[in-house]
């Protein structure tokens, strides 16, 4: 269905294969995501806030916080709210999803971002699916009020094209940690 809204939000969509079990991959996104940090390069720090079992639901709250490939001097200037987000997650194990959305922690209210990923098998692996929505209220951005619209249009593309490279990048940092974790074994 198309959108009339004049603030249609900006479809996200990013599809990786692993050659691990789902359910490896599954448990492994959800459960040991701190254990990843060595392979998310553009990841500092991830902070487990909260985590609620309620099989086969896990809700977990994690606070991000990115610029791991971002330069000292520039990082400097950025402060530590601009590159930290907290990720609202519930983990549905019955369906194979996990359905989140993202708060940023600079100019609250302004970003809304929601999702799901979708965990399936396929050939010799398994297969994620991430698709979401991103909008920005460009009402609340700091900015001169004829410019917040074309500003929320142009940050929202921008969003979209940085984003979906690190969905990438995260499921091949998962598949490196599973790999390690394979060679410990042997």
């Amino acid at each position: 269905m198309k959108c009339l809204s004049p603030r249609c939000p900006l479809k996200l969509r990013a599809e990786s294969i692993l050659q691990f079990p789902r359910e490896q991959v599954f448990r492994t996104y959800r459960d040991r995501l701190v254990e990843l940090l060595p392979f998310l390069p553009n990841v500092r720090r991830i902070e487990v806030k909260s985590r609620r079992d309620e099989p086969p639901l896990v809700h977990l709250v994690n606070v991000w916080h990115g610029g791991g490939d971002i330069p000292k001097v520039v990082r400097s200037v950025l402060s530590e709210n601009m590159l930290s987000w907290t990720d609202h997650a519930k983990w549905d194990e019955g369906a194979w999803i996990c359905e989140w959305r993202m708060e940023t922690h600079s100019f609250p209210g302004v970003l809304h971002a929601v999702g799901v990923n979708r965990y399936l098998e396929a050939p010799g692996g398994s297969s994620i699916i991430v698709e979401g929505e991103l909008t920005i209220d460009g009402s609340k951005l700091p900015v001169p009020r004829l410019l917040a619209k074309t500003v929320a249009g142009a940050a929202e593309s921008f969003l979209v094209a940085a984003v979906k490279p690190n969905l990438t990048e995260t499921a091949k940092g998962v598949g490196r940690f599973l790999e390690a974790e394979a060679k410990k074994k042997v």
